[in-house]
């Protein structure tokens, strides 16, 4: 069994190289994989690998940033390693917003337990800040996606937000959403909410009879979706897109293994086409000889 810890903390931190190139060698040496991004603002990572070694990878990486704990994490497990290599990167923000994280200014975070109240009630804006195709995958009941594909393009959507209304975010771990209630409470919102711990949380807590999500929640590796206690869910990943398609889309006469989906049928040209049958034939005569292909994104 492979454990699975999504992460961030917000923090100056200082030396990136120098960490970067630790921990990039420690994860390497000692078989964890995922990706682990270092900003001057913080850290945001999601890294997978047997309990024993994981348990270690964080000590490691607390010890290396000097934190007591993350400002939030989410714990869930796998049969199989969801990443196929260890990635860590630096850049100029954990999430790109043009904006500063201030901590302190930000105590509105809603348990899993009080959220369905929260969004029940007919003055709340529920604010999906997640980017299309993962809202299409699932989402709250009632739910409003922005539409937006590049997270910089953010603001211009939250500037239309009348502030007198109750605003209630989420995104999948919570780290999008403190940049975007940061934003918010900046421009003087009084009434900004935010799903602690994120989608990840509230379906690990809350039972499916008692939920108001609907759908899967999409994750960013080999797992694809989760469903309610963190199963992995039906979704699976189009090769042509490199975005997720469901039982029904595969039914579709736009869908071709390894090649296509409705979602990019009709975008690709003949020759992508082509060059994606060949690369899925090497992949189907590798698997036929009992081999793993160096395409072969499956587990």
């Amino acid at each position: 069994m492979f454990y699975i810890l999504g992460f961030y903390k917000f923090k100056k931190i200082i030396d990136i190289n120098s960490k970067k190139i630790n921990l990039q060698n420690y994860f390497l040496k000692n078989s964890i994989r995922g990706t682990l991004i270092i900003s001057k603002e913080g850290i945001n990572g999601t890294i997978s690998a047997k309990k024993k070694i994981l348990d270690l990878a964080i000590n490691k990486i607390k010890k290396t940033f000097k934190i007591n704990n993350f400002d939030s994490s989410n714990l869930s497990n796998s049969k199989y390693q969801p990443f196929h290599r260890a990635k860590v990167k630096i850049k100029n923000e954990v999430v790109p917003l043009g904006i500063k994280v201030n901590k302190s200014k930000f105590k509105n975070y809603i348990e899993p337990s009080k959220w369905n109240k929260l969004i029940n009630h007919n003055r709340t804006l529920l604010l999906d800040v997640r980017k299309p195709f993962e809202y299409n995958v699932g989402t709250f009941k009632n739910a409003i996606n922005p539409q937006v594909t590049n997270f910089r393009e953010f603001p211009s959507y939250l500037k239309k937000l009348k502030k007198e209304k109750n605003i209630a975010m989420f995104c999948t771990g919570g780290i999008r959403c403190e940049k975007a209630s940061t934003y918010l409470k900046s421009k003087g919102f009084k009434n900004v909410y935010q799903l602690k711990g994120g989608i990840i949380n509230y379906l690990q807590k809350i039972k499916k009879n008692k939920s108001l999500w609907k759908g899967e929640c999409y994750v960013f590796d080999n797992r694809i979706s989760l469903q309610h206690g963190l199963k992995v869910g039906n979704y699976s990943m189009c090769s042509g897109c490199r975005k997720p398609i469901s039982n029904k889309d595969k039914k579709s006469v736009k869908y071709e293994e390894g090649v296509s989906c409705p979602n990019c049928h009709d975008s690709l040209t003949n020759s992508q086409k082509e060059r994606f049958r060949m690369r899925q034939k090497q992949i189907n005569l590798a698997k036929k000889l009992g081999k793993k292909h160096i395409f072969q994104k499956e587990f």
